[in-house]
This record gives C-alpha cells, sequence and structure tokens, in this order.
C-alpha cells in the first residue's frame, strides 16, 4: 500500500513512522515537503505519487496561540483538510484524518458519541470542527475521521514532556483537577491507524483514546509516581490541584471531553490499555532509550 503521510515531523507523524507495517511504503511528508495549505502543490504532490492512502496528521495544535492567530488554525486545520479531501477524491485515494475531543464543548457529562453534536469553545476547536466538515463534504463521508485527544509520546514536547523537566527542576506544580479527559499515548494511536488502514471498514467519524479518564491533576500525579517507579525521576515533588478559574488561559477549554470509544475498539477489534498502563509502557521506553 502507497501512503503520503503528512504532519510527519510532529509526534503523531512520529509514532506513525517507528510502527509503520511491512506491508506500507510511506511517503513521509514534514510542513517543509508538502505545506497543506497550497492546494495546487497538494493536488501535484498526489498525483505524482498516487497514494493508495493519505494520513493526514499535520494540524495547528497550539491551542493558546490559536486565540491570537484564527486565520492561521483555520488555514492548516480547516482549509489544509479540505485540499487533501480534494485530491483524495480527484486521484482515488482514501483520507484518514485526524480530529480532537475539543469539537465539544464538555457541558454533556458523559462520554461523548461520534454522532454527538460538536461546540467547540475556542479557536483550535473550531477550526478543526471545520475541517472535520470539509472532510465529510469533499468525501461524501468515505473518510475516516479519528477524533482523540490528550496525546503525549517521547518523542515531542507534550504535557508529559514539561511535567518531567519540571520535576526534574524540583519545581512545585498548580495543576488544574476540575478539566477530565483521557491521556493517549500517540505510538497506540498510530497502530490504530494502521490497523484501520489495513480495513475499509470503518468510515466517517469515530473517536481514539486509551481507556479510562483522568483529570489533568490525576494524570500529572500518575506521571510522578511512574517516572519515579522507571528511576526517570530522582525524587518526588509537591503537585497541588487548582480549579480553572485559578489557571486562567487565552482558550477556554472543555470541562467534560471524554469520548466514547466502543465503537472504534469493537470495529478495530481492538483491546484498549488503560491510559495508566499507557503512560507505564512510554515512560519505560524513554527511560531505555536514555540509557543508550
Amino acid at each position: 500500500m502507497r501512503v503520503l503521510l503528512t504532519g510527519a515531523e510532529g509526534q503523531l507523524g512520529c509514532e506513525l513512522l517507528r510502527t509503520t507495517p511491512l506491508s506500507c511504503e510511506v511517503t513521509a511528508c514534514g510542513r517543509s515537503e508538502l505545506d497543506i495549505t497550497d492546494i495546487e502543490g497538494v493536488d501535484r504532490r498526489v498525483a505524482r505519487l498516487k497514494p493508495d492512502l493519505i494520513v493526514n496528521a499535520a494540524a495547528y495544535t497550539a491551542v493558546d496561540r490559536a486565540e491570537r492567530e484564527p486565520d492561521r488554525a483555520f488555514q492548516v486545520n480547516a482549509e489544509g483538510a479540505r485540499n487533501l479531501s480534494r485530491a483524495c477524491m480527484a486521484h482515488g485515494a482514501r483520507l484518514i484524518h485526524v480530529s480532537t475531543d475539543f469539537v465539544f464543548d464538555g457541558e454533556r457529562g458523559r462520554p461523548y458519541q461520534p454522532e454527538d453534536t460538536p461546540n467547540p469553545l475556542n479557536i483550535y476547536g473550531a477550526s478543526k470542527r471545520r475541517g472535520e466538515e470539509y472532510v465529510l463534504d469533499a468525501t461524501d463521508g468515505g473518510a475516516l475521521i479519528l477524533r482523540t485527544a490528550w496525546l503525549y509520546s517521547g518523542l515531542r514536547s507534550n504535557f508529559v514532556t514539561a511535567m518531567l523537566r519540571r520535576m526534574n527542576d524540583g519545581q512545585a506544580l498548580e495543576i488544574v483537577a476540575d478539566q477530565v479527559g483521557t491521556p493517549t499515548w500517540a505510538k497506540g494511536l498510530a497502530e490504530s491507524i494502521w490497523q484501520a488502514a489495513a480495513s475499509s471498514r470503518l468510515q466517517g467519524l469515530h473517536h481514539w483514546t486509551d481507556a479510562g479518564v483522568a483529570s489533568w491533576y490525576d494524570f500529572a500525579v500518575a506521571i510522578q509516581e511512574e517516572a519515579l517507579a522507571c528511576r526517570l525521576l530522582g525524587r518526588p515533588t509537591v503537585i497541588r490541584p487548582i480549579n480553572t478559574v485559578d489557571f486562567p488561559t487565552p482558550a477556554k477549554r472543555p470541562r467534560f471531553s471524554v469520548l466514547d470509544k466502543t465503537t472504534t475498539w469493537s470495529g478495530l477489534a481492538i483491546q484498549p490499555l488503560h491510559w495508566r498502563a499507557a503512560l507505564r509502557s512510554m515512560l519505560i521506553e524513554l527511560g531505555e532509550a536514555e540509557d543508550v
């Protein structure tokens, strides 16, 4: 299978590359190789490569900065998604597009089903929702859109790596405890994307994260406990729970953005890892890499 991967330099793109099945021949493009906001450039690249599948892991993910740069966020997350969708339709490729839990407002109080009505609270979420709409419209629902949440890995900057740096510095931490979602290891998402690539059973909107729920405070406490167990940290630091009102940010965030993944897990025949088990595996990998 010939695959065009966009966003290859991001944490999901890196995990997709290191978990690529032998049956796939991947052309990996970062922004310097393919700017997905350039519709003519996208069409030329797809026409030349003739991929069977495009996996769009490219995104503008700076949630707070997006409030200052809405045009750029919509260019990448919405227009870029539309450009790829149109190229897929023009050249006979399938599309797997990655989206976010931030398309929801967090007021539902239960895990969100794929068919629940989105209501994003911030520019990032609104731009990703617009991208979903463009993909669904341009591909007549034939593409696969996977919403995920709270993504991390050991390969790029994210909440886990930021916490480890601050904990190693011995800083006391104040972490929001009233926003709830599901931490998700990018490697697990990447492996699931490759499983979806091997089958055309999943189309339209679906959700994928690790299992379980957590607040950001729960997540930070688990990072410290698991990192101490893995000897990535020498000593614990103080972690205090705070409320969202005590930590104002430019972008408003959903209070409860847990996604219901049952149809995706069933469709891919996946036995999901609990988020804490996935975190432990990622930190063990990180420790082994540092020892090399």
